[in-house]
């Protein structure tokens, strides 16, 4: 597992915590509008992080709608399962280019935010192809580029500034990609024909700008670069909310969301 999908140790915590309500909520809804249930549908979540899809998919679909959840971090499989109690959900420990399930198992895949940290991107839309029945669907969203997530961009910069001669790289997995001709192009090269490209802005909202900062510091492996080059995480993530506050109103800290979705028809 690359450094960049290391989701471990409280990570999964100040995660579901901190980042959960102002980054992934809001697309969850959105996501989940795109579905159109039916009794006895088969869906699968890829990359299900702490459960924040999952939990919004189990009260929407049917009862007789079956539910199975993976994410490729056992750390945050554990913490989703005790986290989302809902009945009528699988968990499995999974890595999305080689998912352990049968062709043809599912009616429909959902990847929330996943697809960017899979090194091998046109393999995991293959095997989200191979794994779908005929006329099953395929919905996911990647986040679009920092420029168009200003609290992202904020975030680069300081850790610019404060780590000049080596800052953390991880931030440029999550927002890295956001181009539409390679998502295309990695659509076609895993068998996808036809793959429409919507852009979704919504609005992200945490209590205060220190929250939204403790969750990227301390809610990613955003940490683990950090601790790796002796900084305090509390005084980044001070630093990283003061920074944050200088860009509008500290609380409640409310931010624009940029993502594309992703979606497709076997």
């Amino acid at each position: 597992m690359s450094a960049s999908a290391q989701f471990t140790g409280e990570i999964p915590t100040y995660y579901d915590r901190y980042l959960g309500p102002f980054l992934f909520e809001p697309y969850a809804a959105d996501l989940v509008g795109r579905l159109q249930p039916q009794d006895g549908m088969r869906v699968l979540e890829i990359a299900c992080g702490t459960g924040v899809l999952t939990r919004r998919l189990r009260r929407t679909l049917p009862a007789s709608a079956s539910v199975t959840a993976t994410d490729l971090n056992e750390a945050m499989v554990s913490y989703a399962r005790a986290a989302v109690t809902d009945a009528g959900i699988s968990w499995a420990v999974a890595d999305a280019q080689a998912l352990p399930f049968e062709a043809g198992s599912f009616d429909a895949v959902l990847c929330q935010f996943g697809l960017m940290f899979l090194p091998d991107k046109a393999q995991g839309f293959r095997e989200a192809r191979r794994v779908l029945a005929p006329g099953g669907r395929l919905l996911a969203n990647v986040w679009r580029a920092p420029a168009e997530n200003r609290y992202a961009a904020t975030a680069i910069e300081l850790l610019r500034s404060l780590f000049a001669e080596d800052p953390p790289a991880f931030l440029e997995t999550p927002f890295g990609y956001h181009d539409a001709d390679r998502i295309r192009a990695d659509a076609s090269a895993g068998g996808w024909d036809r793959v429409e490209l919507d852009e979704v802005r919504l609005q992200g909202q945490s209590p205060s700008a220190l929250d939204f900062a403790t969750g990227f510091v301390r809610g990613s492996p955003l940490s683990h670069e950090l601790l790796a080059r002796g900084a305090d995480l509390e005084q980044v993530a001070v630093a990283l909310a003061g920074a944050l506050a200088r860009d509008g109103a500290e609380q409640p800290f409310t931010r624009p969301l940029a993502a594309t979705v992703i979606s497709a028809e076997r």
